[in-house]
């Protein structure tokens, strides 16, 4: 293996773009990409392309009826009726949809060919994370599975152990449902709870179908917490999970959505706690996966003050890390006024670094909300791996 890590992007995805009213505007990825620029993160890994998704490709996890769909409303937006999920408020339609959305798969596809091969040890796609998208309808902003996608790829080169942890504010419903009934996929998601958030699914009781028991683990936590109870939460369930099951790969997902400037859900999670997130990705990969890891972005919606820092920093968790007080270079605050005429954040933390929690193994508050959350998916999944609740 080469050690190398891999930064997939195409300045073609910066076409995802539902309308000037949408949350998901497209400006937090090209901000993005320009911090990475500015650091020199891009200096350190290797920025790479990859080809768009063909049919055959997509029909590793999307129904072929959908596809088409997708392209006939992509080449004219007007006809969108709502059908397939295609033309609502969520998911209008607009001009190239079906492109630059194909352009996305092929980048987490080819981190997965990346690292299944040992091109590249880790492999980053922050446009990726589109973890709604069903087989067979756009759902939550998302049209294709990317996420799925490049797990279906690994599949067929030939792994036989997956794991997959979702650590957005919203359930990773859409790459749950893709693996349903596959025991060779572990999803993990952690996410807001279905009561106070869309989609409204990842109770602790869903944990898989028929052969598949105990391959699907939903942690949702209560709305309001904060970054040492996510942390709490994270390393209570998701370490134990992937020394049992072994993979051969894992891919995470880390939506900025979970962040306390938000607008779109109610978790208190900083910037910090989502770096402390992705530096447990990195070493969980190498202590159970020989390092191979897909790190992919997702939802986020405050697009200057967060989205780019926490997938700067997720590029260079791959690569060498940034210290969190270092300051934003003053090139990118000139883009950031250039882009959005705002004012861009000062430094690489939100002023809560180093983060502290309380490990699991020191015992459990059953009179705590997230406490019970925690031990009610431990209850519902760990006896169906053979671990203790």
């Amino acid at each position: 293996m080469s050690g190398r890590a891999q930064l997939m992007w195409d300045e073609a995805v910066t076409g995802y773009d539902f309308g000037p009213h949408h949350p998901m505007d497209p400006v937090r990825l090209a901000l993005t990409r320009g911090l990475i620029s500015a650091y020199g993160v891009d200096r350190q890994l290797r920025v790479t392309g990859a080809k768009p998704a063909g049919d055959s490709t997509l029909r590793l996890v999307h129904r072929q009826d959908y596809v088409d769909a997708v392209k006939a409303v992509s080449a004219d937006p007007g006809s969108a009726d709502g059908s397939y999920g295609l033309g609502t408020e969520d998911d209008p339609a607009f001009a190239g949809m079906h492109e630059v959305s194909a352009a996305i798969a092929g980048l987490s596809v080819g981190a997965a060919e990346a690292v299944w091969s040992g091109e590249a040890e880790h492999a980053v796609n922050f446009s990726g994370g589109l973890h709604h998208a069903m087989p067979g309808a756009a759902s939550g902003f998302c049209v294709y599975n990317d996420a799925a996608l490049a797990i279906a790829r690994l599949l067929e080169l030939g792994a036989e152990r997956v794991a997959y942890v979702d650590t957005d504010v919203h359930h990773g419903d859409g790459v749950e449902a893709a693996f349903w009934e596959d025991p060779r996929v572990l999803t993990i998601s952690l996410h807001e709870h279905p009561r106070t958030l869309f989609p409204h699914t990842g109770w602790p009781e869903e944990t898989g179908g028929p052969g598949a028991e105990g391959t699907a683990v939903n942690l949702p936590l209560p709305a309001g917490t904060g970054d040492a109870g996510w942390l709490r939460a994270f390393h209570a369930v998701v370490p134990e999970l992937l020394a049992e099951f072994r993979p051969q790969v894992l891919v995470t997902q880390h939506g900025a959505d979970t962040h306390f400037e938000d607008p779109l859900a109610h978790f208190a999670i900083s910037l910090d706690a989502q770096r402390a997130v992705q530096l447990a990705c990195h070493g969980l990969a190498h202590d159970h996966s020989e390092g191979r890891w897909v790190a992919l972005g997702g939802g986020g919606y405050a697009v200057v003050d967060v989205v780019p820092r926490a997938w700067t920093h997720l590029a260079a968790v791959a690569a060498r890390p940034i210290p969190p007080e270092s300051m934003i270079p003053e090139e990118w605050k000139q883009l950031v006024y250039a882009r959005t005429r705002q004012l861009g954040p000062m430094r690489m933390t939100d002023g809560r670094w180093p983060v502290s929690f309380r490990d699991w193994q020191g015992g459990y508050d059953p009179a705590d909300r997230l406490d019970q959350a925690v031990l009610a998916t431990r209850k519902a999944a760990f006896p169906q791996r053979g671990l203790l609740p």
